[in-house]
């Protein structure tokens, strides 16, 4: 039921990527566009817009109501995105986490084994089973607040907000077993 609810759920916010102005060279008629990474799910989109924007903007993709967005032309996959949308990926990725930041802190807090094998604070990259004994200890003592905590209280873990950063990107490129953020 829960699961049934999230995949009809749609995306809100997102962060503009790239703004082609005229178009892509293959169109056959210049309408500008946009390349945009959702706020919730992280889904990878395509859309007219009304007017001019700026990469980095974040814009109303709702159903009703739209004063930038023109019109969703549809999902996209990692490969289809512009090369200035690549790289602006990983900035667009930061700004959802600083904006929504106890959510990922809550991965650190709540997150659970995958099976009796692996935990799934595990496929962020950085993370062995020696950090991951190193949390799961530290959460039981008190739970983390800021992903700043969780970077001073856990010695020699990489960088928190990086390791969310290249671990949805690598969930948006490459084929995974298990996702942590990105809807399938």
């Amino acid at each position: 039921m829960e699961e049934e609810k999230k995949k009809k759920e749609l995306e809100e916010f997102g962060i503009v990527i790239d703004y082609l102005p005229t178009g892509k060279s293959s169109s056959p008629s210049p309408t500008p566009i946009v390349q945009l990474i959702g706020e919730k799910f992280f889904t990878l989109l395509e859309a007219s817009v009304k007017k001019e924007v700026k990469v980095g903007d974040k814009v109303f993709i709702g159903k009703e109501g739209r004063d930038v967005v023109d019109k969703i032309k549809g999902k996209i996959k990692y490969e289809d995105l512009t090369f200035n949308a690549r790289n602006e990926l990983p900035n667009a990725i930061l700004k959802i986490i600083n904006e929504n930041e106890k959510r990922f802190v809550d991965i650190f807090n709540k997150a659970g084994p995958l099976n009796i094998r692996q935990h799934s604070l595990e496929l962020l990259p950085g993370i062995g089973k020696k950090h991951l004994k190193q949390i799961l200890e530290e959460r039981e003592k008190k739970e983390f607040s800021s992903l700043e905590e969780v970077n001073q209280r856990i010695p020699l873990l990489p960088n928190a907000k990086r390791m969310i950063v290249e671990r949805i990107i690598e969930e948006l490129s490459t084929e995974q077993r298990y996702y942590l953020f990105v809807r399938k």
